[in-house]
């Protein structure tokens, strides 16, 4: 990652690197299946699989700002909000972000961008009226995190895969490419939806463990930047308990993008939890009240 004063995390880097390796290695045999499977066709998946990936990660941050609402907002419009982001970075030696806010009472914050350059920081009209300054810091230090170490890129690119295969597998069956097979047509209306389900779930399950480790990342080098892991930790459970005040088509709606939140709209129990884009509530307080010990801080 680019130099910053927020500390390093070798294991986070490590993952990174071993999820996109197997992403990757995914990516490749997914679209040799499907070249395998539809022949004459090959340029046509490549073309498709090489587009989508382009869009992905070159727009993927636009889409994903768009689709939770956020529009930027000048230090005029949020002089509070734009004031804790200038402060941060100055600590952290990073650039600043472009500053956003969405217009929702659920409570939360999230960041996008392929790069430092091209990062956005974004918070909720409900979180700003919610969180005193401290807690909004420690919120905002926890998304610059994600920032400078360039895990919001590695999410974007893994959750790729899942995308495209669900829908290479609409295109391929909707186009009527399985028409070159003939006597193998029932084979490939059978294979490729099944390929594209294990494709799904494989990836699914790589980035859903990534996320939830750089979530406890962003925690400890966040609260390490600011000094205060009380602060975030009192943001933590404030914004856990509100949620539960949200109407649920309000966090239904949010919970698709569960994965860019500073906490979960929604968070299940019992086995749903391994699927979680999250660790839970008692594990991010229980490592940030050891963290406010290993400081000597209250």
């Amino acid at each position: 990652m680019a130099r910053t004063r927020f500390a390093p995390d070798r294991g986070l880097t490590r993952r990174m690197g071993l999820t996109m390796f197997l992403i990757g290695l995914l990516y490749v045999v997914f679209v040799g299946v499907l070249i395998a499977a539809f022949g004459e066709a090959w340029p046509l998946i490549l073309v498709l699989a090489g587009g989508l990936f382009f869009v992905q990660f070159w727009f993927s941050d636009r889409i994903a700002a768009y689709s939770m609402g956020a529009r930027e907002v000048t230090p005029e419009q949020a002089p509070e909000l734009h004031g804790a982001v200038d402060r941060l970075c100055a600590l952290a030696d990073m650039p600043k972000p472009k500053v956003a806010i969405a217009d929702t009472d659920v409570p939360n914050a999230f960041a996008t961008g392929r790069s430092q350059k091209k990062s956005m920081v974004c918070a909720t009209t409900g979180l700003l009226r919610r969180l005193e300054r401290d807690e909004l810091e420690g919120v905002l230090a926890h998304e610059l995190s994600h920032v400078a170490h360039r895990d919001v890129a590695v999410m974007t690119v893994a959750a790729f895969l899942g995308v495209l295969a669900g829908l290479i597998t609409r295109i391929a069956l909707w186009s009527g490419l399985t028409r070159g097979g003939r006597n193998n047509n029932n084979v490939l209306f059978l294979l490729i939806p099944l390929v594209s389900a294990v494709v799904y779930v494989i990836s699914f399950l790589l980035t859903r463990l990534l996320s939830r480790y750089r979530e406890l990342s962003a925690d400890r080098t966040g609260a390490l930047l600011t000094g205060r892991p009380s602060a975030l930790a009192s943001a933590l459970t404030k914004v856990s308990g509100q949620m539960a005040r949200i109407p649920t088509r309000d966090l239904r709606q949010a919970e698709p993008f569960n994965a860019f939140y500073f906490a979960p709209a929604l968070s299940g129990d019992g086995l749903s939890r391994l699927f979680s884009s999250h660790p839970t509530l008692e594990q991010r307080l229980d490592r940030l009240g050891r963290l406010s010990q290993e400081l000597g801080r209250p």
